[in-house]
Formats: structure tokens, sequence, C-alpha cells
């Protein structure tokens, strides 16, 4: 099978992890005999990864770095490297070793079928507490409901893509491109190789409660209308409520004149709650004002420091 393929990795302080995964790629490919490059994109670490990454670089042309000025994330910095590939397909993976490397003669696999040109890695079991699960599922509820598209669930955009899929990403001009989000949006066949994910290898996530919030609000926000809906329902749930309280009021009052006393605590109450809502919506209208404004700007995905053995 004469074909190219592309491996992409992002990284940040991925020290522990960068050397092992590198052996483990050359090894799947050296094994199913198909030609490959592996791309690894750097958030400009500072723990010694850039170091590592040069150093396997300059024994392996096949190995190829990026490194990036910045931090730019991990919603811009994945897509960046995506594009950057020249095979025939290109596969996404991380470094922490979470989706197993075993994943990968499947999607290549999968992919020289020639019935999808998209195939993610759909996590089905994992070791993430009850809690965590359960807002995951919420989640992808809200995608589903609200969502114009279907968004395939427990996917993080690893997986491989066809080259034609490659010069559609290589067209969008998104400044913060949601890839879950943009693969349900083009319209193509999505295919899945399910996988049960494993524990990090070594080192600790880069990721927190408010970055994964911040990933989830730009897919709710960008390929959804939940937000705009749930402002438009709830405002008219609060017109019609406060309209029934007023009238039912104003009855109590003439029925009961001498005896009915209003008081000033469900004035207070409704006074904070009304005001609560009001700033999160604002905050939520803030958030549709700051995406617009991303694309006004037309600042690069990442700014590049450094381009080895392209």
């Amino acid at each position: 099978m004469n074909k190219f393929i592309s491996v992409v990795t992002p990284t940040f302080n991925e020290i522990e992890n960068i050397e092992l995964l590198y052996k483990e790629i050359k090894k799947i490919f050296q094994d199913i005999d198909i030609k490959y490059e592996h791309i690894v994109i750097d958030n400009n670490s500072d723990d010694g990864t850039q170091e590592l990454l040069k150093k396997i670089a300059k024994d392996d042309k096949n190995f190829k770095v990026i490194i990036n000025s910045q931090n730019f994330g991990q919603v811009k910095s994945p897509f960046h490297g995506l594009i950057q590939g020249k095979g025939d397909a290109t596969i996404l993976i991380c470094a922490d070793f979470q989706t197993p490397l075993s994943v990968i003669p499947k999607l290549i696999e999968k992919w020289n079928i020639g019935e999808e040109k998209i195939i993610l890695t759909q996590k089905i079991t994992s070791e993430e507490n009850i809690f965590l699960k359960g807002i995951r599922n919420f989640y992808y509820l809200l995608l589903k409901k609200f969502s114009e598209k279907e968004i395939v669930k427990h996917t993080t955009g690893d997986g491989i893509y066809d080259k034609e899929i490659i010069e559609i990403f290589r067209r969008i001009e998104d400044p913060s491109p949601f890839l879950r989000g943009l693969v349900s949006e083009i319209g193509y066949k999505v295919g899945t190789v399910e996988y049960d994910q494993q524990n990090r290898k070594f080192g600790k996530t880069k990721n927190n409660f408010f970055s994964l919030f911040d990933v989830a609000l730009l897919g709710l926000i960008k390929h959804s209308n939940f937000f705009l809906r749930m402002m438009t329902i709830f405002g008219l749930i609060m017109g019609v409520m406060s309209f029934l309280s007023s009238v039912t009021f104003l009855l109590y009052k003439l029925f009961f004149w001498n005896s009915f006393q209003l008081g000033i605590a469900p004035l207070v109450i409704g006074m904070f709650f009304l005001a609560s809502i009001q700033i999160f919506f604002l905050g939520l209208i803030g958030e549709y004002v700051s995406l617009i404004l991303s694309y006004k700007k037309k600042y690069p995905l990442v700014i590049e420091k450094e381009r080895i053995n392209f």
C-alpha cells in the first residue's frame, strides 16, 4: 500500500512521555510497513520538552517539530498542527497515552476501506468518577438537543482525517476551531474506532475544571443555539410569571384591602434574583461579542517560533 500518513501530536510539558511516544509510533509504522511523518507541535513547553524534541528531530528526519512562540491552548495548536501534514491522511493523537496507540493501525485500516473520510476515536470506558461522567453526558445531551448537526459523543478530535478533509480545514478561517463541531458542520460521514481510556502514562494532566469548561462553553456557543434559546425561553417564562404574580397580588389586595400586607421581602428577593439573571445573560452575550470580535481581528491560529525538518 503506497500510502503516506502524517501523525500529529500536540504537546505542552510532556518531557516524560514524548520519547516513549516517538519510539512506539515509529515501531507501529515499521510493523505495518507504511511511510509516515510524525509532527509534534509544542505550545512553548518550559520543562525541557523542546530540547528533547530537537534532539530526536536531529537523529530522525521523519520526526518534525513546530515550536509555538507561546501557549496557544488546546484548541488552536492541535488544529494548526493538523493542517501542516502532507500525508494522504493525517492522524491526530495526544501524547498522554490515554488514547492507546493500538488504535493507529485500526484507524488506518478503516480509512483504507474508503467508506469514511473522517474516523474518530470514541471513548467507551474510562476511570473518571461518576460525577464527571454525568456532567459529560449532560453536556452531549445539550449539544444534541440544541445543535443543528449531531456531534459524535465521547470524542476529543483524535482520529484520522483524509487529505480531502484537511484541504477543507485549510480553507476554514476560524479563530477558535472546535474540531468536533467542525467535523459535524462539514457534513461528511464520520466513522469511529472504539477504545477504553487508559490512565495518563506519566506526568500530570494540563487540564482543569476551568480549561475544560472553556472548551465546553466554546462548543455550545459555536455549534448550538442553546444559550440564545435559553435566554428567549427564560425571558418569556419570567414575563408570564411576573404578570401572573402581579395579577394575583392585585386581586388579593382588592379583596383583602385592610388585612393583606405585601411587605418588602418579596420585592427585595425578586429584585436580586432578576439582577443576577441579567448579569448571567450579559456574560453570555459578552461571550458571543468576544467570539465575533475574534473573527474580526483575523489573527493567525498560532505564531511559530521554530520549525525543524520541514
